[in-house]
């Protein structure tokens, strides 16, 4: 399905849906086409809301995961919504962090899935020579479980930006950055209830690292999901609904005053 994308000052954003806001946040490579499950099923009970993240049209000084932040605290400001549920997959979450972390006013719970902060294994030193579409190819498919999940349109979508000397040395930057934008020290100040959702076998985020989100973040689940890589949403979108859905009708609930 196609969505209308919607543009206010310098924001593109994507809504669709009433009711509270659940806001999604892209990784790195993320594409709209990320979230189209989550998107379809969501907009039924949620005001789902996707903002285009400038990766790769900030200025290189910016170009880093507080850059990002301070561009998802303007849109949130610009268009007022209270009471939101923040949610980030990959650099995404990370930058959802570094937001909730600066100005939890407005968050309401915050939902991480296979997120950066504490440790990530990324395109890392072995980045290729421009030109290389096999070693793109098999690093989109490490994302995944099933490396069939990495259809070529997607592979196609991530070599083109990587053959852009600009964007390549975007992406390196926001990588570089998120690697040194270690948030341990700091997860215990987060006091929303936090959702963690992660593929067991994710090789770019590991389970350990889940493991340690969990830990540090004082109100925080966390469900594994089996047969599954670096983006859960898109791998498994039945089990990803389903268990972010529970999350969220709880956190409507009334206090119950024991």
């Amino acid at each position: 399905m196609d969505y209308e994308i919607k543009q206010q000052d310098k924001f593109k954003y994507i809504e669709e849906g009433n009711g509270e806001p659940l806001v999604l946040l892209h990784g790195l490579f993320g594409a709209l086409s990320n979230f189209k499950d989550l998107i379809e099923y969501f907009r039924q009970h949620y005001k789902v809301v996707v903002p285009m993240l400038p990766l790769l049209e900030m200025d290189i000084l910016h170009t880093s995961v507080g850059g990002l932040a301070k561009f998802v605290h303007k849109f949130l400001e610009a268009k007022n919504y209270e009471g939101v549920h923040l949610l980030g997959n990959s650099l995404g979450g990370h930058v959802a962090l570094v937001h909730t972390l600066k100005h939890p006013q407005r968050i309401k719970s915050l939902i991480l899935t296979g997120s950066s902060g504490l440790f990530e294994n990324g395109m890392g030193d072995s980045y290729p020579k421009r030109g290389d579409y096999e070693y793109i190819k098999k690093k989109t498919e490490l994302t995944f479980y099933d490396p069939n999940t990495a259809t070529k349109e997607l592979v196609d979508e991530v070599y083109s930006i990587t053959n852009n000397r600009m964007k390549a040395i975007k992406i390196i930057a926001l990588a570089k950055s998120a690697i040194r934008n270690n948030l341990g020290e700091e997860l215990n100040q987060i006091k929303q209830p936090t959702l963690l959702i992660w593929g067991n076998n994710d090789i770019i985020t590991p389970p350990f690292v889940a493991q340690e989100f969990n830990k540090l973040i004082p109100n925080s689940e966390l469900h594994f999901v089996d047969k599954c890589g670096h983006a859960p949403m898109m791998e498994v979108p039945d089990a990803f609904n389903e268990i972010l859905h529970k999350f969220l009708k709880k956190q409507s609930e009334p206090a119950t005053v024991s």
